[in-house]
């Protein structure tokens, strides 16, 4: 049976919403197809950045790597974090960009911008705002963001180059992207990369390298860079992901 891409949707919809409740009932979330483990979620944050979150924060987190880390975030500037979840990357960068700046969360769960929502509040952080939507219709003006980060959300969406075209859209001329995403070699089909793991596990859906790359430039995006980070299954890696948009 085909499945179709709101079919697709729904079903991330829903797993994450899923984790949530989890989360909140005292479990913890996980991407991949399995338990969590060092190549997904809070693992890929150093010791000191946990502490300064919130335990609900952390053991939300279903990332494949830390966007934070490598988006050089400056005071002052507005970011947006596309899949925000349980507000982890939200929250660490609205401390890196100050008062003067604004961390923007997009999440189509209501579950998770519920949670994000109050994890945000316990951490004292007043300059976060959480926008529900898809990845592939962000609702910000034109140019009005200076980074966009996001965490192994890409790979799970159903028009890939649409969230790209997006990215393009909001960001400023000079905006730079910081994303974590699975990643896949260039020789492995979409049928190789479906039999690495399921859509809803970030194996699936992703992108190889080169179409990434190839991408990113039909967007409109300048100094691009795909770098594996670490092996998340037989020929998939998390990877950092830049980009300058022109």
């Amino acid at each position: 049976m085909t499945t179709t891409a709101e079919e697709l949707r729904e079903e991330v919809r829903r797993r994450y919403a899923e984790a949530a409740v989890s989360v909140v009932d005292g479990g913890r979330g996980c991407c991949g197809d399995g338990s969590p483990d060092t190549n997904f979620g809070e693992a890929l944050y150093d010791a000191e950045e946990r502490s300064e979150l919130p335990n609900t924060a952390v053991l939300a987190s279903l990332g494949c790597g830390n966007p934070t880390a490598v988006a050089d975030l400056r005071q002052g500037e507005t970011v947006l974090d596309l899949g925000s979840g349980g507000g982890i990357d939200v929250i660490l960068s609205a401390k890196r960009v100050g008062p003067a700046g604004r961390a923007y969360g997009l999440d189509m769960t209501d579950e998770m911008l519920a949670l994000a929502q109050k994890n945000a509040a316990e951490a004292g952080i007043d300059n976060a705002v959480f926008l529900k939507g898809v990845i592939e219709e962000i609702p910000l003006p034109a140019a009005s963001v200076d980074v966009a980060i996001s965490n192994c959300v890409i790979n799970l969406s159903v028009d890939k180059a649409a969230v790209l075209a997006e990215l393009a859209r909001v960001l400023k001329p000079g905006g730079r992207l910081g994303i974590s995403d699975v990643v896949a070699e260039d020789p492995l089909s979409p049928a190789d990369r479906a039999e690495r793991g399921s859509y809803c596990g970030c194996i699936a859906g992703a992108l190889s390298k080169s179409e990434y790359e190839e991408g990113l430039r039909a967007a409109g995006f300048e100094d691009v860079s795909v770098e594996f980070t670490h092996a998340v299954a037989d020929g998939m890696h998390g990877a950092i992901v830049k980009g300058v948009r022109a």
